[in-house]
């Protein structure tokens, strides 16, 4: 039977402070609960509300052996106390830092006025933990499990110091399922160590335990002394000082997340790792493409999109240290896997992350595999992008312009075909997922993205081909890209209104209505005002216009992917028309 320390108490639940209720509660089993495992924390430490908690972990051999007795560390709150005295050779030969002969958790250090703190070098290496620092003058330690990857497994403030009143809380925390882990594989306890301090209002329970005295020490009456309890008046309440040593955490393992024996839908029977190894025609499963959110918005992973035998493939890897293969896109936001690439070697929770976004194949029936998704859309215009590139390096070379499409769009067509996206990461962010009830944050600021990739070509560029077309350079002088765009658009259409050949369009006279307004600009002067619609405040006229072009913004009710889709072709439709225009001048006639 554990011992219930709280029972065991002598002030009564119902008026015990939280922060101490918590201090003597054990540690339930959630793999994702923080547990704190080192504190040094002051607060409010001239009010009637003031707090202080000085906390070690102490790693216990055994099992179930009970209570241990207050140790000497409780109150100075740190594992080593300044440093020895030492006037002869190797005088500290022996030294082995501990907590009254146990180890720790947070190798801490302190001499009243500086204090430094630090993951247990057992704890880390036992764990194969890497620490990375955060912060400038408030530095923390984080440290996270590589090899899986598991972030901030353990972290906490590096230092503090004292001068009248404490300069920084420092607090560790310790998720529980490698705190566990480790105690597990010590065979031992985790065990507070602990000294708290609290004002606390005079009331009638407080002082029952006080028997009519101003000062009473309390320990207990039998069996082991795990704690020293002082109440005394003070100020206009009652200060309680304790020291104490409690069991916190048992060397008993989390529930682990595993894939074995999950229920997929479409699958009548439980799958495990030998039967999806087993499999050689199994049907597939569908996952919602939301799947890919967490490995998209990490840079710890790689899932850039490529192409493979006429399909998409989007399997997310970790650094070489597994990855998932065969995962191709179908529909707008589905993806397709056969059962046995997903149970192939990588960590369990990655499966068990994949089911939580499975399909059912019976809701098939209502989905469109068919539509386009939104890798096929940017590759769309990644591919119009190379051709306006081409397009507008040959009419350039024939006013002695000479540029090249990657100098002119930011993209090279042989990297592109050798490598795919990898060497151009906007194209990824682009083409991360897209979900049908997209936020209007996340649309816009997807609006913003696909701006800054088309948007390459350098205005002295269209400058010079304009001033060539004999617009004099005052009237260019100060026009956007956009403006640019849409004089080039409206000299070249003229010229091919009258089916004349390149050579035609350098001239010293500037083309009738090259100024003017072009509708098929009207897609990218969308997605510019889009692109600063939040700064500004003009979500609402951008709406307008999306209806003005055809949109039914009734849809944006259910959220903005449709949005996205009808900005995203308008403004591809919009840049293949002008590259269609140039192409048509530069062919030869």
């Amino acid at each position: 039977m554990p011992f219930d320390y709280i029972a065991e108490f002598p002030i009564p639940i119902h008026v015990m402070p939280p922060k101490l209720r918590e201090l003597l509660e054990p540690v339930g089993l959630s793999p994702s609960q923080l547990v704190e495992v080192a504190s040094m924390q002051e607060f409010d430490q001239y009010s009637e509300q003031a707090e202080h908690l000085h906390l070690q972990m102490a790693v216990v051999p055994g099992e179930a052996d009970g209570p241990i007795e207050v140790l000497s560390e409780a109150g100075d709150g740190v594992v080593e106390y300044s440093v020895p005295a030492c006037d002869n050779f190797g005088c500290v030969d022996e030294l082995t830092p501990s907590i009254s002969g146990y180890d720790y958790i947070v190798a801490s250090w302190g001499d009243s006025s500086f204090y430094s703190f630090n993951l247990a070098e057992k704890v880390w290496m036992t764990l194969g933990l890497t620490p990375r620092c955060v912060g400038n003058d408030q530095q923390r330690l984080i440290y996270d499990d590589l090899g899986l990857p598991e972030f901030g497994v353990a972290e906490g403030e590096v230092s503090s110091s004292y001068h009248w009143n404490l300069k920084r809380n420092v607090t560790w925390r310790m998720t529980n399922e490698y705190l566990r882990r480790y105690l597990w594989m010590r065979g031992a306890r985790g065990v507070r160590v602990f000294f708290y301090e609290a004002q606390l209002t005079d009331i009638p329970e407080l002082r029952a335990l006080m028997a009519g005295q101003p000062h009473v020490v309390l320990k207990p009456e039998n069996g082991v002394a795990w704690y020293e309890l002082d109440i005394r008046e003070h100020k206009t309440g009652l200060l309680l000082q304790l020291w104490a040593s409690v069991e916190a955490v048992m060397p008993e393992l989390c529930p682990e997340q595993t894939a074995e024996g999950i229920l997929w839908p479409g699958y009548e029977q439980p799958m495990t790792h030998d039967q999806a190894s087993a499999l050689l025609r199994d049907k597939p499963v569908y996952l919602n493409d939301q799947f890919l959110l967490k490995y998209e918005q990490s840079t710890f992973y790689e899932s850039a999109p490529a192409y493979f035998w006429g399909r998409w493939s989007c399997s997310p890897s970790y650094k070489g240290q597994w990855s998932f293969t065969e995962c191709q896109r179908i529909g707008r936001n589905l993806i397709q896997v056969p059962m046995r690439e997903l149970y192939k070697p990588k960590p369990d929770r990655e499966i068990v992350h994949a089911r939580s976004f499975a399909i059912d194949p019976a809701d098939l029936v209502h989905i469109d595999l068919n539509e386009e998704h939104v890798v096929a859309k940017v590759q769309r215009l990644l591919d119009v992008l190379l051709r306006l590139g081409d397009c507008l390096s040959a009419l350039g070379a024939s006013l002695g312009l000479n540029k090249s499409v990657l100098e002119l769009t930011g993209f090279d067509r042989e990297e592109v075909g050798a490598n795919g996206w990898l060497a151009y990461p906007a194209l990824c962010r682009l083409a991360q997922v897209a979900p049908l009830d997209m936020t209007q944050q996340m649309f816009l600021a997807r609006c913003k993205s696909l701006h800054e990739v088309w948007q390459r070509i350098p205005n002295a560029y269209l400058k010079l081909l304009l001033e060539r077309a004999g617009c004099s350079r005052a009237s260019v002088k100060d026009l956007g890209s956009l403006k640019l765009l849409q004089a080039l658009i409206n000299i070249v259409e003229g010229l091919n209104a009258h089916e004349e050949a390149m050579y035609a369009f350098a001239s010293d006279k500037e083309s009738e209505g090259w100024c003017d307004r072009n509708e098929i600009m009207a897609p990218l002067f969308l997605n510019n005002d889009l692109r600063i619609a939040d700064a500004h405040e003009t979500v609402g006229q951008c709406l307008e216009t999306l209806q003005r072009l055809g949109f039914d913004i009734a849809n944006v009710n259910a959220g903005y992917g449709r949005a996205l889709d009808f900005v995203m072709d308008g403004v591809i439709n919009a840049l293949g028309t002008v590259a269609d225009a140039i192409e048509t001048l530069v062919k030869p006639k």
